[in-house]
């Protein structure tokens, strides 16, 4: 294999190393960080996820709770609920899990949740925040990956980044980190979409192709260039008869032949994944620190 194996495990350990340290801190001084996440109907998915959080926040030390409702729940009663986190000051951060069902108008809810405490910063004032480039809380999945390219010392500024997928939780808010006048930025970047000519020929452009379209091993050997960095952010379900499970996970690249061709590729499972989590962990911190007032004394202070 060709690429160098960008390893998320081993960043997102030692981004939660960093995290349970910050912990440490702010329980010497009586802050007690506290997550809670809502889960509504009983999604096998979802509840995967919700207990990998749930776990990763018992291990940092970060209080966690789950709070798991029927699917039949109305939006005014789910609406309820938010109001109550968002008035209990012990409360640091609320998610609520995505998909939510049919008849509840996620985008509401959304904007329901208090923008301090919004985690997954999803809601519409940290959205505008980061596009200005003055993020309070960030994008979990889209910081994970920039954490990966600070770790392996991946250069962006003057890149040209070709993202796949228009997404409000991956593609969008990773097009507006990578385009600011920063550090671990100020790259040039296209966001490829559903409606994109010439696809193929574009990616073969890319810097760096991060791919987060939702389709399995859409990415392929020849859309991409043996300089390229490739960064996969699916994760699909594929049948697989003879799996235990009768499936297996599969990201959105074709890992076998693009790794023999790219610079550069993170696998699924434990490419992407693992930092989406760590980041999580890393705002339930910040907002700790900010809705406590919370400022680390600077090491020169006696």
């Amino acid at each position: 294999m060709k690429a160098l194996l960008l390893d998320g495990k081993e960043v997102s350990a030692r981004l939660k190393e960093k995290v349970a340290v910050q912990v440490d801190r702010l329980k010497e001084n009586g802050i007690y960080p506290r997550l809670v996440v809502i889960l509504v109907g009983d999604d096998p998915a979802s509840a995967v996820y919700v207990r990998n959080k749930a776990r990763t926040s018992e291990k940092l030390g970060i209080q966690s709770e789950t709070i798991t409702l029927k699917s039949t729940i109305n939006e005014e009663e789910l609406l309820a609920y938010i109001a109550k986190l968002n008035r209990d000051d012990t409360v640091h951060g609320i998610l609520v899990q995505l998909p939510l069902p049919q008849h509840i108008n996620a985008e509401k809810i959304i904007e329901a949740i208090s923008p301090d405490k919004d985690v997954d910063c999803f809601h519409p004032r940290n959205v505008g925040l980061l596009m200005l480039g003055k993020p309070y809380l960030l994008p979990c999945t889209p910081a994970g990956i920039v954490e990966i390219f600070k770790y392996y010392k991946i250069e962006t500024s003057g890149k040209h980044v070709v993202i796949l997928g228009r997404s409000n939780i991956v593609g969008k808010p990773m097009a507006n980190m990578l385009v600011q006048k920063a550090a671990h930025a100020n790259a040039t970047v296209t966001l490829a979409h559903s409606r994109t000519k010439n696809i193929k020929a574009l990616c073969r452009q890319a810097d760096i192709l991060i791919a987060a379209i939702g389709k399995a091993e859409f990415v392929t050997a020849d859309m991409v260039n043996g300089d390229a960095v490739v960064i996969d952010v699916g994760i699909n379900r594929v049948e697989a008869p003879d799996a235990p499970r009768g499936y297996k996970l599969s990201g959105d690249v074709d890992f076998v032949s693009v790794s023999e061709k790219a610079a550069a590729i993170t696998p699924v499972p434990g490419g992407v994944g693992p930092m989406t989590i760590a980041m999580l962990m890393q705002n339930t911190v910040t907002a700790a620190k900010h809705l406590s007032n919370f400022r680390e004394k600077d090491k020169t202070e006696k």
